[in-house]
């Protein structure tokens, strides 16, 4: 899945793409290099930044982006908003998956999701201030299952639903939150037991500076690729990712070996 952004407050400046010539190159080449899906934001998403803007900015900014992309490149675009109102006019403008990054707690939206027969890709959040202790994996399991319930509950197919264990959103929790990140994806394999697939998105986040010591997401490609190739070996099936082409390869290399260690490969 690549990442594109039309939100100038995103967090990596290398994503956005502030108008439609840049956006539509980006996108050619992330599907030349092997993207299923475009992911679409108009609001960065980022916990730790102030990036507020209101509905109405929002909803102009993810139509506009939508409806360039919907018809011309083949495959699915996905809208990554939490709100109805923008969620509403993508879906409008040719987007087939909404990618909330709240846990389905809304219930227009869940709602919204299942009128349209839209996919959607339901990521972990906080609820509060409230902790959730010192085992991330249990904590991610707890809020996907409920979010999952809110989506059966709403009419939305479990085929329709993909889980995101939520890299980079917990960050007042009782453990570091780099700390958390790395529990997450070092126990992912335990999320399979919701039975749904899951969406990772590690790309060039904040944990991997902490890990690394790059402060800037620009210098954070390798740990990205690195994270990457644990993430499918603990059973991601999409990788979200600002980096289409390094990120395949990284994908193929994961996936090689991780059937060459189950079927007990031999050594050279």
């Amino acid at each position: 899945m690549g990442a594109l952004n039309v939100s100038p407050e995103s967090f990596y400046g290398g994503s956005v793409h502030r108008d439609a010539t840049a956006l539509l190159r980006a996108a050619t080449a992330m599907v030349e290099a092997g993207a299923a899906i475009l992911d679409v934001g108009a609001r960065s998403t980022a916990p730790y930044l102030d990036t507020a803007i209101d509905d109405r900015e929002e909803t102009a900014r993810l139509a506009r982006a939508i409806e360039l992309l919907a018809t011309k490149l083949g495959v699915p675009v996905s809208a990554d908003t939490a709100r109805p109102a923008p969620a509403r006019a993508a879906l409008d403008a040719g987007a087939t998956i909404v990618n909330d990054v709240t846990a389905l707690r809304n219930a227009e939206l869940a709602r919204l999701i299942a009128e349209r027969r839209a996919s959607i890709i339901v990521m972990a959040s906080p609820s509060g201030g409230d902790s959730t202790g010192h085992d991330p994996v249990a904590a991610i399991h707890v809020i996907l299952a409920d979010a999952l319930a809110r989506g059966r509950a709403a009419g939305i197919p479990d085929e329709h639903i993909v889980l995101d264990p939520g890299i980079g959103f917990f960050r007042e929790e009782a453990i570091a939150w780099d700390a958390w990140d790395a529990g997450v994806l070092a126990g992912l394999a335990a999320l399979a037991a919701l039975d749904r697939p899951l969406c990772v998105g590690v790309s060039r986040k904040s944990f991997l500076g902490t890990i690394t010591g790059h402060r800037d997401p620009a210098a954070r490609l390798p740990a990205s690729l690195a994270a990457t190739a644990v993430a499918v070996l603990r059973g991601a099936a999409v990788i979200r990712t600002h980096d289409v082409a390094e990120t395949i390869d990284a994908v193929r290399v994961a996936e090689r070996l991780g059937g060459a260690r189950k079927g007990g490969g031999t050594s050279p």
